[in-house]
């Protein structure tokens, strides 16, 4: 089994919340959200993002509005809709419960060891 694949799928796992927490409270273009990614060390490329941003818009969590920039082409701002919101709030109690879940099997079995 590869370790890199494993950790890829994982991080895979995450990313849709990651991207929703990042919009929490402030709408961002997609270079800010990936420069959020990689400081918390989130591996993603461009390739990655904008597709989960377009699926993420058209199940209706997203939405965007374009700004004109004063340093190049207008940006498209992405922002959460209040539907984005709650599926956010309720991400938050599922991602608490399975922290607290996973700590408990692997703190158990590093006991064990």
């Amino acid at each position: 089994m590869n370790i890199e694949n494993t950790k890829a799928q994982m991080r895979k796992g995450v990313l849709e919340y990651c991207i929703l927490s990042i919009l929490e409270g402030e709408d961002k273009y997609a270079s800010e959200i990936l420069g959020a990614l990689k400081d918390a060390k989130m591996l993603v490329v461009e390739g990655t993002i904008y597709p989960l941003l377009t699926r993420l818009k058209n199940a209706g969590l997203l939405n965007y509005r374009w700004e004109e920039s004063t340093s190049g082409p207008p940006r498209k701002y992405y922002g959460l809709t209040e539907t984005g919101k709650v599926f956010l709030k309720e991400l938050n109690t599922t991602w608490d419960e399975l922290r607290s879940a996973v700590n408990l099997v692997t703190k158990a079995k590093a006991k064990k060891a």
